[in-house]
């Protein structure tokens, strides 16, 4: 199957989709089966994907434009997920995985993040997938 521009789909390994992650359109973030956000240097929301929206309750409309650290996800302003954003932007070299607690109202979870910093780009971008690392899929 492939993509209305004739694009072959994205994989669901999360290296394959670091790979081609920045040349994605906002469809494209949407089909993938992780919670996909894009931060810039500061750690203002670019892009917010569909799988992200709904692990997090929030549309994306109320979250790009926002501060992830601050207003969005303020849980995670701590230095095992904030301290490594902020080095790794300094450094302009990240690619690191972890467990985080995403205390969410609705449907806390344990999640695996994967923060990658593109060069191309210069942001970061946060893809979430299940405590095991693997996608969580639609619902």
């Amino acid at each position: 199957m492939t993509d209305p521009r004739g694009r072959p789909p994205v994989s669901p390994d999360v290296d394959a989709v670091l790979e081609v992650v920045d040349s994605l359109s906002p469809g494209e973030l949407d089909g993938l089966p992780y919670g996909v956000i894009q931060l810039d240097r500061t750690g203002r929301i670019l892009k917010y994907n569909a799988v992200e929206s709904r692990l997090a309750s929030l549309a994306p409309e109320d979250a790009i434009g926002k501060q992830f650290f601050t207003e969005v996800a303020p849980c995670t302003r701590v230095q095992e997920f904030y301290g490594r954003f902020k080095e790794g932007v300094i450094r302009e070299m990240l690619d690191t995985s972890f467990t985080f607690h995403f205390a969410f109202k609705q449907s806390p979870r344990d999640v695996t993040v994967r923060l990658f910093f593109s060069k191309r780009t210069r942001t970061v971008w946060v893809l979430i997938s299940d405590h095991e690392g693997k996608p969580l899929g639609p619902e």
